[in-house]
């Protein structure tokens, strides 16, 4: 029985290179069992999580100092709290941009709730988002600020409002070099 296929770039290359679409299909079908057990072994042959990234001091409007991961690298800022199981109460994470900007967080892959502080480039909250929920299907919801942000600070869900981190109110921390 013969295929009816879209006029697509696959379509093209196949009518160009005839047999080249089924030969593919087959070689991709042959290896569909193997990707579980690839993906195992990449995942274990992965650094730690928050190995390489920085950790600094950053200090709630409460006072309450916090142990910070530094998150500078866009695969790192992607990764996030992906795949961990919790967060201690004394850490967060920081997410540095270049420039400032509506920048969105998801919760694929998070494990537990967490707060969103936005900051702008004077360190002040410009958004805050409260006890943001696991990614339960996709597509996953992606949070954004009002205003734009220069950092985003992850903590514990409730912790925010527990340590008065509200908009208007500052956040200290010196950038690492």
């Amino acid at each position: 029985m013969d295929r009816i296929r879209a006029p697509t770039l696959v379509g093209f290359l196949d009518a160009a290179r005839p047999g080249w679409y089924d030969r593919h299909e087959m070689r991709s079908s042959l290896f569909r069992p193997c990707r579980p057990a690839a993906l195992a072994l990449l995942a274990l042959a992965a650094p730690p999580l928050g190995a390489g990234s920085q950790e600094i001091p950053l200090t709630l409007p409460s006072g309450k100092v916090l142990q910070v991961e530094v998150m500078v690298k866009d695969e790192d800022r992607a990764m996030g709290l992906m795949f961990r199981a919790s967060l201690a109460p004394d850490r967060g994470m920081l997410f540095l941009f270049e420039q400032p900007d509506f920048h969105g967080i998801w919760m694929k892959n998070c494990k537990f709730p967490i707060d969103i502080l936005w900051l702008d480039e004077a360190r002040t909250v410009v958004h805050v988002a409260d006890s943001v929920p696991p990614c339960k299907a996709e597509p996953c919801p992606i949070y954004q600020p009002l205003r734009k942000a220069a950092y985003v600070v992850e903590l514990n869900a409730g912790q925010a409002r527990r340590e008065g981190a509200v908009v208007g109110s500052t956040v200290q921390f010196a950038l690492p070099r």
